[in-house]
Protein backbone atom coordinates (compact mmCIF):
# COMPACT_ATOMS: atom_id res chain seq x y z
CA UNK A 1 0.00 0.00 0.00
CA UNK A 2 3.01 2.44 1.08
CA UNK A 3 4.78 1.74 -2.02
CA UNK A 4 1.37 2.29 -4.33
CA UNK A 5 1.24 5.81 -2.70
CA UNK A 6 4.83 6.75 -2.95
CA UNK A 7 4.85 5.30 -7.07
CA UNK A 8 1.68 7.59 -7.58
CA UNK A 9 3.44 10.86 -5.59
CA UNK A 10 6.70 10.48 -7.15
CA UNK A 11 5.32 12.15 -10.06
CA UNK A 12 4.82 14.96 -8.71
CA UNK A 13 7.52 15.45 -5.81
CA UNK A 14 11.21 14.06 -7.05
CA UNK A 15 12.98 11.89 -5.04
CA UNK A 16 9.81 10.97 -3.33
CA UNK A 17 11.13 7.20 -3.63
CA UNK A 18 13.76 8.07 -0.89
CA UNK A 19 11.09 8.99 1.63
CA UNK A 20 9.66 6.14 4.55
CA UNK A 21 5.76 6.38 5.04
CA UNK A 22 6.57 7.69 8.52
CA UNK A 23 8.30 11.11 7.24
CA UNK A 24 4.86 11.41 5.33
CA UNK A 25 2.38 10.86 8.43
CA UNK A 26 4.67 11.72 12.11
CA UNK A 27 5.53 15.44 11.69
CA UNK A 28 9.80 16.00 12.12
CA UNK A 29 10.88 18.54 14.76
CA UNK A 30 14.13 19.36 15.68
CA UNK A 31 15.83 17.47 18.61
CA UNK A 32 17.16 19.07 21.58
CA UNK A 33 21.39 19.01 21.23
CA UNK A 34 23.20 17.09 24.25
CA UNK A 35 23.54 19.47 26.86
CA UNK A 36 27.32 21.58 27.14
CA UNK A 37 29.54 22.40 29.52
CA UNK A 38 29.31 26.05 31.48
CA UNK A 39 32.28 27.35 29.68
CA UNK A 40 30.25 26.87 26.07
CA UNK A 41 27.59 28.96 27.10
CA UNK A 42 27.94 33.09 27.25
CA UNK A 43 28.45 34.32 31.33
CA UNK A 44 24.72 35.41 31.32
CA UNK A 45 23.31 31.87 31.46
CA UNK A 46 26.11 30.09 33.72
CA UNK A 47 24.92 29.34 37.65
CA UNK A 48 27.68 29.43 40.41
CA UNK A 49 29.16 25.81 41.32
CA UNK A 50 26.88 24.12 37.98
CA UNK A 51 29.82 23.19 35.72
CA UNK A 52 27.12 21.05 32.73
CA UNK A 53 24.18 20.70 31.86
CA UNK A 54 23.89 23.66 30.44
CA UNK A 55 21.49 23.79 26.91
CA UNK A 56 23.20 25.35 23.86
CA UNK A 57 21.70 28.57 23.17
CA UNK A 58 19.87 29.95 19.54
CA UNK A 59 18.71 26.46 18.78
CA UNK A 60 14.71 26.71 17.57
CA UNK A 61 12.14 27.41 19.61
CA UNK A 62 10.75 23.91 19.45
CA UNK A 63 14.33 22.64 20.64
CA UNK A 64 13.65 24.08 24.14
CA UNK A 65 10.22 23.21 24.49
CA UNK A 66 11.37 19.54 23.41
CA UNK A 67 14.05 19.64 26.26
CA UNK A 68 11.08 19.42 28.72
CA UNK A 69 12.18 15.67 28.11
CA UNK A 70 15.65 16.19 28.10
CA UNK A 71 17.87 15.78 30.87
CA UNK A 72 19.75 19.14 31.78
CA UNK A 73 20.13 21.55 34.44
CA UNK A 74 17.17 23.15 34.48
CA UNK A 75 14.71 19.91 34.37
CA UNK A 76 13.78 19.88 37.76
CA UNK A 77 13.73 23.74 38.05
CA UNK A 78 10.83 23.28 35.73
CA UNK A 79 9.12 19.84 36.98
CA UNK A 80 8.82 20.98 40.25
CA UNK A 81 6.34 23.60 39.13
CA UNK A 82 4.99 22.04 36.12
CA UNK A 83 3.81 19.25 38.36
CA UNK A 84 2.52 21.25 40.95
CA UNK A 85 0.22 22.39 39.05
CA UNK A 86 -2.04 19.03 39.06
CA UNK A 87 -1.42 18.38 42.12
CA UNK A 88 -3.11 22.24 43.18
CA UNK A 89 -6.07 21.60 41.14
CA UNK A 90 -6.74 17.87 42.45
CA UNK A 91 -6.67 19.81 46.29
CA UNK A 92 -8.74 22.07 45.05
CA UNK A 93 -10.70 19.36 43.25
CA UNK A 94 -11.21 16.98 46.78
CA UNK A 95 -12.15 20.14 48.75
CA UNK A 96 -14.79 21.67 46.82
CA UNK A 97 -16.14 17.68 46.69
CA UNK A 98 -15.58 17.07 50.22
CA UNK A 99 -16.25 20.73 52.25
CA UNK A 100 -17.91 22.48 49.62
CA UNK A 101 -17.44 25.75 47.43
CA UNK A 102 -19.91 28.08 46.29
CA UNK A 103 -19.07 30.71 43.47
CA UNK A 104 -20.01 34.14 45.10
CA UNK A 105 -18.65 36.86 46.33
CA UNK A 106 -17.23 35.80 49.00
CA UNK A 107 -15.61 33.01 47.52
CA UNK A 108 -13.82 35.45 45.39
CA UNK A 109 -10.56 35.75 47.31
CA UNK A 110 -10.18 31.85 46.97
CA UNK A 111 -10.42 31.73 43.54
CA UNK A 112 -7.77 34.73 43.23
CA UNK A 113 -5.49 32.81 44.77
CA UNK A 114 -6.02 30.01 43.20
CA UNK A 115 -5.51 32.13 40.05
CA UNK A 116 -2.45 33.92 40.97
CA UNK A 117 -1.12 30.23 41.83
CA UNK A 118 -1.82 29.05 38.99
CA UNK A 119 0.33 32.51 37.13
CA UNK A 120 2.96 31.61 39.21
CA UNK A 121 3.73 28.39 38.50
CA UNK A 122 3.11 28.82 34.49
CA UNK A 123 5.29 31.59 34.36
CA UNK A 124 8.01 29.84 36.11
CA UNK A 125 7.99 27.12 34.05
CA UNK A 126 8.15 29.43 31.01
CA UNK A 127 11.30 31.08 32.48
CA UNK A 128 13.55 27.82 33.38
CA UNK A 129 12.41 25.84 29.97
CA UNK A 130 12.98 29.16 27.46
CA UNK A 131 15.57 31.23 28.79
CA UNK A 132 18.70 29.92 27.16
CA UNK A 133 16.85 30.88 24.14
CA UNK A 134 18.91 33.42 23.83
CA UNK A 135 20.23 37.36 25.92
CA UNK A 136 16.90 38.37 25.42
CA UNK A 137 14.54 35.42 26.01
CA UNK A 138 16.57 34.61 28.92
CA UNK A 139 15.81 38.72 29.95
CA UNK A 140 12.40 38.55 29.08
CA UNK A 141 11.17 35.38 30.40
CA UNK A 142 12.68 36.16 34.13
CA UNK A 143 10.73 39.61 34.46
CA UNK A 144 7.28 38.15 33.43
CA UNK A 145 8.38 35.23 36.22
CA UNK A 146 8.72 38.28 38.78
CA UNK A 147 5.34 39.36 37.24
CA UNK A 148 4.30 36.04 38.62
CA UNK A 149 5.55 36.31 42.23
CA UNK A 150 4.05 39.91 42.17
CA UNK A 151 0.53 38.50 41.74
CA UNK A 152 1.50 35.60 44.02
CA UNK A 153 2.39 37.63 46.88
CA UNK A 154 -0.96 39.73 46.47
CA UNK A 155 -3.30 36.16 45.61
CA UNK A 156 -1.45 34.91 49.41
CA UNK A 157 -2.92 38.45 51.24
CA UNK A 158 -6.39 38.96 49.87
CA UNK A 159 -6.35 35.58 51.24
CA UNK A 160 -4.78 36.15 54.58
CA UNK A 161 -7.12 39.07 54.64
CA UNK A 162 -10.49 38.15 54.06
CA UNK A 163 -10.87 34.29 55.72
CA UNK A 164 -7.45 34.42 57.90
CA UNK A 165 -7.33 37.95 59.61
CA UNK A 166 -8.63 38.08 63.56
CA UNK A 167 -10.78 41.38 64.22
CA UNK A 168 -8.02 42.25 66.52
CA UNK A 169 -5.38 42.37 63.46
CA UNK A 170 -7.79 44.03 61.60
CA UNK A 171 -8.30 46.83 63.74
CA UNK A 172 -4.54 47.30 64.66
CA UNK A 173 -2.15 49.83 62.01
CA UNK A 174 -1.26 46.89 59.92
CA UNK A 175 -5.11 46.58 59.40
CA UNK A 176 -5.64 49.26 58.16
CA UNK A 177 -2.67 49.56 55.72
CA UNK A 178 -2.44 46.01 54.77
CA UNK A 179 -4.47 45.71 51.48
CA UNK A 180 -2.89 49.11 49.59
CA UNK A 181 0.58 48.03 51.22
CA UNK A 182 0.14 44.46 50.06
CA UNK A 183 -0.40 45.57 46.10
CA UNK A 184 2.80 48.37 46.84
CA UNK A 185 5.03 45.71 47.81
CA UNK A 186 3.88 43.46 45.29
CA UNK A 187 4.80 46.09 42.59
CA UNK A 188 7.90 47.05 44.31
CA UNK A 189 9.29 43.25 44.57
CA UNK A 190 8.81 42.98 40.87
CA UNK A 191 10.11 46.41 40.11
CA UNK A 192 13.70 45.47 42.01
CA UNK A 193 13.91 42.02 40.65
CA UNK A 194 13.11 43.41 37.27
CA UNK A 195 15.86 46.38 37.78
CA UNK A 196 18.35 44.20 40.17
CA UNK A 197 18.39 41.51 36.45
CA UNK A 198 18.46 44.25 34.07
CA UNK A 199 21.56 46.47 36.31
CA UNK A 200 23.70 43.73 37.61
CA UNK A 201 25.83 41.56 35.35
CA UNK A 202 27.33 38.29 36.20
CA UNK A 203 28.85 37.03 38.44
CA UNK A 204 26.38 38.69 40.54
CA UNK A 205 27.66 41.48 43.38
CA UNK A 206 26.31 41.08 46.66
CA UNK A 207 23.73 44.32 46.01
CA UNK A 208 21.81 42.10 43.20
CA UNK A 209 20.71 40.03 45.98
CA UNK A 210 20.32 42.83 48.10
CA UNK A 211 18.06 44.36 45.76
CA UNK A 212 15.96 41.52 45.36
CA UNK A 213 15.86 40.45 49.16
CA UNK A 214 14.57 43.84 50.67
CA UNK A 215 11.51 44.01 48.95
CA UNK A 216 10.72 40.64 49.20
CA UNK A 217 11.49 40.33 52.62
CA UNK A 218 9.10 43.32 53.98
CA UNK A 219 6.44 42.52 51.25
CA UNK A 220 6.69 39.05 52.84
CA UNK A 221 6.47 39.85 56.82
CA UNK A 222 3.40 42.08 56.18
CA UNK A 223 2.03 39.62 54.29
CA UNK A 224 2.26 37.12 56.76
CA UNK A 225 1.42 39.30 59.58
CA UNK A 226 -2.21 37.98 59.88
CA UNK A 227 -1.34 34.73 59.63
CA UNK A 228 1.65 34.76 62.54
CA UNK A 229 -1.26 36.62 64.64
CA UNK A 230 -3.40 33.58 64.13
CA UNK A 231 -1.07 31.39 65.24
CA UNK A 232 -0.44 33.26 68.60
CA UNK A 233 -3.59 34.05 69.86
CA UNK A 234 -6.04 31.55 68.68
CA UNK A 235 -6.36 28.02 69.67
CA UNK A 236 -5.06 25.01 67.92
CA UNK A 237 -7.04 22.41 69.48
CA UNK A 238 -10.33 24.10 67.91
CA UNK A 239 -9.07 25.40 64.78
CA UNK A 240 -7.83 22.64 62.24
CA UNK A 241 -6.35 25.10 59.80
CA UNK A 242 -3.85 26.54 62.12
CA UNK A 243 -1.28 23.70 61.26
CA UNK A 244 -1.83 24.10 57.71
CA UNK A 245 -0.77 27.67 58.04
CA UNK A 246 2.35 26.69 60.13
CA UNK A 247 3.44 24.26 57.82
CA UNK A 248 3.45 27.29 55.07
CA UNK A 249 5.30 29.69 56.86
CA UNK A 250 8.20 27.19 57.42
CA UNK A 251 7.88 25.98 54.08
CA UNK A 252 8.62 29.54 52.97
CA UNK A 253 11.30 30.15 55.28
CA UNK A 254 13.67 27.40 54.02
CA UNK A 255 12.26 28.77 50.67
CA UNK A 256 14.10 31.88 51.53
CA UNK A 257 17.24 29.50 52.97
CA UNK A 258 17.80 28.27 49.41
CA UNK A 259 16.92 30.94 47.45
CA UNK A 260 19.11 33.47 49.04
CA UNK A 261 22.36 30.81 48.98
CA UNK A 262 23.74 28.44 47.04
CA UNK A 263 23.45 25.10 48.50
CA UNK A 264 24.21 22.50 48.27
CA UNK A 265 25.96 23.01 45.45
CA UNK A 266 28.73 25.21 46.99
CA UNK A 267 30.00 23.11 48.69
CA UNK A 268 30.13 20.26 46.08
CA UNK A 269 30.63 21.96 42.60
CA UNK A 270 29.89 19.70 39.70
CA UNK A 271 27.64 17.76 41.70
CA UNK A 272 24.79 19.21 41.76
CA UNK A 273 24.45 20.01 38.25
CA UNK A 274 21.41 17.71 37.68
CA UNK A 275 19.64 17.20 40.78
CA UNK A 276 20.33 18.26 44.44
CA UNK A 277 20.79 22.33 43.09
CA UNK A 278 19.45 25.44 46.12
CA UNK A 279 17.12 26.61 43.62
CA UNK A 280 15.48 23.11 42.88
CA UNK A 281 15.04 22.77 46.32
CA UNK A 282 13.70 26.84 46.58
CA UNK A 283 11.28 25.26 44.18
CA UNK A 284 9.90 21.75 46.07
CA UNK A 285 9.27 24.05 49.45
CA UNK A 286 7.45 27.02 47.42
CA UNK A 287 5.40 24.39 45.73
CA UNK A 288 4.71 22.69 48.79
CA UNK A 289 3.69 26.12 50.34
CA UNK A 290 1.32 27.13 48.13
CA UNK A 291 -0.11 23.02 48.66
CA UNK A 292 -0.31 24.23 52.27
CA UNK A 293 -1.66 27.79 52.03
CA UNK A 294 -4.97 26.05 49.52
CA UNK A 295 -5.91 23.60 52.50
CA UNK A 296 -5.29 25.81 55.08
CA UNK A 297 -7.49 29.02 53.34
CA UNK A 298 -10.25 26.34 52.37
CA UNK A 299 -10.88 25.67 55.74
CA UNK A 300 -10.61 29.29 56.62
CA UNK A 301 -13.29 29.91 53.46
CA UNK A 302 -15.34 27.15 55.03
CA UNK A 303 -15.56 28.55 58.58
CA UNK A 304 -16.33 31.96 57.65
CA UNK A 305 -18.18 31.96 54.54
CA UNK A 306 -21.39 32.66 55.68
CA UNK A 307 -19.99 36.06 57.74
CA UNK A 308 -17.24 37.19 55.12
CA UNK A 309 -19.49 39.01 53.82
CA UNK A 310 -21.45 40.53 56.41
CA UNK A 311 -17.91 41.37 58.01
CA UNK A 312 -16.27 43.50 55.16
CA UNK A 313 -19.06 44.31 53.04
CA UNK A 314 -19.19 43.39 49.23
CA UNK A 315 -18.39 47.14 47.55
CA UNK A 316 -14.37 45.90 49.85
CA UNK A 317 -14.39 42.23 48.39
CA UNK A 318 -15.00 43.67 44.60
CA UNK A 319 -12.98 46.44 45.14
CA UNK A 320 -10.12 44.21 46.14
CA UNK A 321 -10.71 41.52 43.35
CA UNK A 322 -10.84 44.85 40.80
CA UNK A 323 -7.22 45.65 42.33
CA UNK A 324 -5.47 42.46 41.64
CA UNK A 325 -6.11 42.66 37.56
CA UNK A 326 -4.92 45.95 38.13
CA UNK A 327 -1.69 45.01 40.20
CA UNK A 328 -1.24 42.64 37.34
CA UNK A 329 -0.67 45.06 34.41
CA UNK A 330 1.25 47.86 36.22
CA UNK A 331 3.45 44.49 36.97
CA UNK A 332 3.50 43.60 33.32
CA UNK A 333 4.03 47.29 32.15
CA UNK A 334 7.15 47.70 34.65
CA UNK A 335 8.58 44.27 33.10
CA UNK A 336 8.21 45.59 29.36
CA UNK A 337 9.75 48.87 30.15
CA UNK A 338 12.36 46.88 31.74
CA UNK A 339 12.59 44.89 28.86
CA UNK A 340 12.60 47.92 26.38
CA UNK A 341 15.76 49.25 28.22
CA UNK A 342 17.17 45.83 28.30
CA UNK A 343 16.96 45.34 24.38
CA UNK A 344 18.26 48.42 23.51
CA UNK A 345 21.12 48.39 25.79
CA UNK A 346 22.01 44.93 24.15
CA UNK A 347 21.41 45.68 20.45
CA UNK A 348 24.04 48.55 21.61
CA UNK A 349 26.46 46.09 22.60
CA UNK A 350 25.96 43.99 19.18
CA UNK A 351 26.69 47.00 17.42
CA UNK A 352 29.96 47.50 19.40
CA UNK A 353 31.37 44.31 18.60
Amino acid sequence: MSGDLLQRLSTFIPNVKHLQLSDIVVPSFPLPRSTVSSSQVPVLFREPYILTGYRPVRQKWQCYLLSLFQKHNESLNVWTHLLAVPVLLLLWWANVSTLGYTLDVASLPLLLFLASSLTYLFLSVAAHLFQSHSEQAHYFFFFMDYVGVAVYQYGCCIGHYFYTSEPAWRDSFLGSVFLPGAAFFAWLTCACCCFAKSRFQRPYPLGRKVCQLIPTSLAYLLDVSPVVHRLVTASWAEDPSLPFHALQVASFLLCAVFFSCPIPERFFPGRCDFVGQGHQIFHLFLSLCTLFQLEALFRDYIRRRDTVEEIFGERQLWWASVSFPVLLFFCLLTALVTMKHKHKHLQGQKEKK
